[in-house]
């Protein structure tokens, strides 16, 4: 399921091309005067979505944070070439989980929020931690069904699996709720890249963030924190809010938490696996040999933890494995896949490349950015986030 047909390539287009103007509706409805600022971390796609998504949308202005040396050069360039007077991106010396970090502190911090109210602001966010943001993408797996079912893949009823490429754990958490509301999904697969703490959740029930940071060539999975586990936690526990606050506190604390038996047991139907860099890597390229298909490094994650899960289960069932980003927002991971011999051209050479091997057009996304001026310089460190923000707003 090739969820990367948006403006700018990546599965979150569509929830963020929405998002602004459900969001600016509610806003009037409930009387709200204050300008919303929308506040997000990315790991590589949600930033240009959202950038794209509310760029010059009226009463907002978007802030955000990104890895400098956590995301691909092409999208790193989609969000520095963003265009609009209410946009600004700022790369931090760091990592994804400490810019989310630095997100949520300042969400929870009452004297910023005051600060801001004085000057007639108010912040809101475009990551999942916005439930808006998420409830979109259970449409995707909706669709998914009705099409299996429309082509006569599958009968109505029958079950599917799906197979969720995972860093945050919003899409997959998407497909749960999906499942929740009628959808026959049998298994939700979980595929992790070496930044495996997923995996190791959901066969061991104790969540450990202590660990070595990886940086991949899949960086929208490169985490270590993901913050929409935090739902799933929610309802296995029996939507007992004081006891998800006090495992989310051990984690803020110390770094892990560990579930209860009778709340692993209600994960019967998640499959957690993970590929590494190189059975990545061999993947691309073995799809594109046999099949002439292309597929970017969190796609090939995905496709190696399925035939793990089918060697392990011998489950046959109709499986859904879903697409998150086009290839060519990865051209270097994956032309190097394919072909390790071209490493000394650009990533815009490389994505002409693979244009005229795969027969698949350069997306219009990866050709306006190739030359376009880069707009935004800022870079600081983890401790600076909130002083970069007072000094956007003029605070």
């Amino acid at each position: 399921m090739e969820l990367f047909h948006g403006p700018t390539i990546a599965f979150k287009d569509m929830a963020l091309s929405i998002l602004p103007h459900l969001m600016i509706t509610a806003a009037r409805k409930n009387q709200v005067k204050e300008e919303i600022v929308i506040l997000t971390a990315t790991s590589g796609d949600t930033g240009k979505a959202a950038l794209a998504g509310f760029a010059e949308v009226e009463g907002t202005k978007i802030i955000v944070f990104y890895p400098k040396d956590g995301v691909s050069p092409i999208q790193q360039k989609q969000m520095v070439t963003q265009k609009g007077a209410n946009t600004f991106v700022v790369g931090i010396n760091g990592n994804f989980d400490q810019a989310q970090t630095g997100v949520k502190q300042m969400f929870s911090n009452q004297a910023l929020a005051e600060e801001m109210a004085s000057r007639g602001y108010r912040f809101s966010s475009a990551n999942s931690i916005n439930i808006g943001r998420l409830v979109p993408q259970v449409a995707y797996y909706v669709y998914a069904y009705g099409q299996l079912a429309g082509q006569g893949e599958i009968s109505v009823g029958e079950p599917i699996n799906v197979v969720v490429p995972t860093g945050n754990f919003g899409n997959i958490l998407a497909a749960y709720y999906a499942k929740q509301m009628g959808i026959p999904i049998a298994r939700l697969i979980c595929a992790s890249n070496e930044n495996k703490v997923l995996y190791d959740f959901f066969g061991t029930g104790t969540y450990d963030k202590n660990r070595e940071f990886i940086l991949t060539s899949s960086p929208s999975m490169d985490i270590l924190v993901s913050s929409n586990l935090e739902r799933l936690i929610y309802q296995i526990a029996g939507q007992d809010d004081e006891k998800n606050r006090r495992l989310m506190a051990a984690l803020s604390e110390q770094g892990n938490y560990q579930i209860s038996p009778e709340m692993k047991a209600q994960l019967s139907d998640f499959y957690g696996n993970f590929a590494g860099e190189e059975e990545t890597a061999v993947r691309i390229r073995e799809l594109f040999e046999k099949e002439d298909y292309l597929i970017d490094p969190h796609t090939a994650v995905a496709s190696c933890v399925y035939e793990k899960y089918r060697k392990d289960s011998g489950d046959s069932v109709k499986t859904v494995i879903v697409s998150t980003a086009s290839p060519y927002k990865f051209t270097r991971s994956v032309m190097n896949a394919i072909d390790g011999s071209l490493q000394e051209q650009s990533d815009f050479a490389l994505a002409d490349e693979l244009e005229k091997r795969s027969k698949v057009k350069v997306p219009k996304a990866v050709e306006e950015i190739r030359d376009a001026e880069i707009l935004h310089k800022t870079v600081c460190e983890t401790d600076e986030m909130e002083q970069t923000v007072r000094e956007f707003l003029g605070l």
